[in-house]
């Protein structure tokens, strides 16, 4: 089947051959049939598959057919994560191109005075995450009783992890009649159920079994012990196969932590989490994909919206607790039928989540062992804890509060409060010299001593 068998608008047609595309892959022969014939769907299959042309191709289509109002919006699709929502515009800019249809996008971490001008003017095709759009929705702008296309991208992950509230809120502020269509890589029986009060008689369209990781990823385990998986890391991106590794990490700290010790070791990361801004997520992505950086630490929130081809290799440093984010997390390689790894670092701790993944694919995941690399190295010693320090190089403290000066460079010793908590012993009455800093000269003296050299007792806080 050719994409021109599908009963698409020809300046769509003429859009997907420019960016390269000639057969449409199984979730879009199946699905795009079915909303061009106004059919309510749940769309299930593999991430990496075309999900997003599937419902993207046969919206426009439709749009393109029917007629605009001024100040209206005709279309809403519903994303998670910001990113997504770029990744969306994107592919809609692409497919729109030869059509007169106006693109604009909703999401919060940046300023709201042209989403709102946007909302106002109106436009064929919002796509938004549901926080920034149902806060907007509250204060009146926008005119949605036009809508006829509703779409929630990764409606498990909407519709899993407290996005529900949000959705029902913004739902009720649409038009009965409309069409409602439902895409995701998985879509447990008990989330499928709940959908069902958004549409209306849905046809359900199914590539795969609900459980397949994408089938085109080669998949690895690497038991080690949690204190070695950095070390391991390093070791296995010593590999130049490994030329655009996506690194998966549980936590924002963790993310950040591990991209610290890459660095350290030479290796251009770059870090993707919720407590980056638009900005710094927008250039990382960026870099990403340019390949200024080889190797983007993310969490899982944050890559729901990574769209990337060419990505090598994911590895999943923090193992999964959740087999549904395995199976999104590695289908950000081997996308649209292209090859990919997937590592999985697991430390004995993670063991029974590994058990869990297996019995959830029906299958058990190869191990590895990584030549030349010491599993059996001892944990590092615990750094010490020390009084303070200036920028550069500050003093060591004394007290229990007290702590090294210094502006930047430089820096005296530390002072010898008596600290906040009763516990403990209190610092002596002499202790704790002044500890100026800055280029080598004396700043205002530390705590615990007077502007004259002697020692006093600081007066108790009223």
């Amino acid at each position: 089947m050719a994409f021109r068998d599908l009963g698409l608008d020809p300046r769509v047609l003429r859009a997907v051959g420019e960016a390269g595309y000639t057969e449409p892959t199984p979730i879009q022969s199946a699905a795009v049939p079915q909303i061009l014939a106004g059919h309510d769907l749940i769309g299930i299959a593999q991430t990496g598959t075309g999900k997003t042309a599937a419902f993207t191709l046969p919206i426009l289509s439709k749009l393109a057919a029917g007629h605009s109002s001024p100040g209206h919006i005709r279309a809403l699709i519903l994303a998670p994560t910001r990113e997504l929502v770029v990744q969306i515009e994107e592919n809609v800019r692409a497919y729109a191109k030869h059509l007169h249809l106006t693109v604009a996008t909703v999401f919060g971490g940046v300023g709201e005075a042209k989403q709102i001008d946007a909302l106002r003017r109106g436009a064929d095709i919002i796509i938004a995450t549901p926080g920034r759009l149902l806060d907007l929705m509250g204060r009146r702008y926008g005119n949605f009783s036009g809508i006829q296309h509703l779409v929630l991208d990764e409606a498990d992950r909407m519709l899993d992890m407290g996005f529900l509230p949000s959705i029902r809120d913004v739902v009720r502020q649409l038009p009965r009649r409309r069409q409602t269509l439902l895409f995701s890589a998985t879509l447990s029986r008990e989330i499928e159920a709940v959908t069902r009060e958004f549409q209306h008689s849905p046809k359900t369209v199914q590539i795969g079994r609900r459980s397949n990781p994408a089938e085109t990823v080669d998949q690895f385990v690497y038991e080690v012990p949690r204190h070695l998986k950095n070390n391991l890391l390093v070791h296995l991106l010593r590999n130049p196969d490994l030329q655009m590794v996506l690194v998966f990490a549980r936590m924002k700290h963790g993310a950040d932590r591990i991209a610290r010790k890459l660095e350290q070791s030479g290796i251009r990361t770059a870090t993707l989490h919720s407590n980056r801004s638009q900005s710094q997520r927008l250039r990382a992505l960026g870099d990403f994909k340019s390949g200024a950086v080889r190797v983007l630490v993310a969490t899982d929130i944050a890559a729901r919206g990574i769209d990337v081809d060419g990505i090598s290799h994911v590895v999943n440093y923090d193992f999964p607790p959740h087999a549904e984010d395995y199976v999104h997390r590695i289908g950000r390689t081997g996308r649209a039928q292209a090859v990919g790894d997937a590592i999985s670092l697991v430390s004995p701790d993670e063991q029974s989540d590994l058990r869990s993944l297996e019995r959830f694919i029906g299958r058990s995941i190869p191990r590895k062992q990584a030549e030349g690399f010491n599993y059996s190295a001892p944990p590092p010693p615990a750094e010490p804890r020390s009084g303070g320090g200036g920028r550069d190089a500050g003093g060591h403290g004394g007290g229990n509060r007290g702590g090294g000066g210094g502006n930047r460079h430089g820096g005296g010793g530390g002072g010898g409060n008596r600290p906040r908590s009763s516990r403990g012993p209190a610092p002596s009455r002499g202790g704790g010299g002044g500890g100026g800093g800055g280029f080598g000269g004396g700043g205002k003296p530390g705590g615990g001593a007077s502007p004259r050299g002697g020692s006093f007792r600081p007066r108790a806080r009223r």
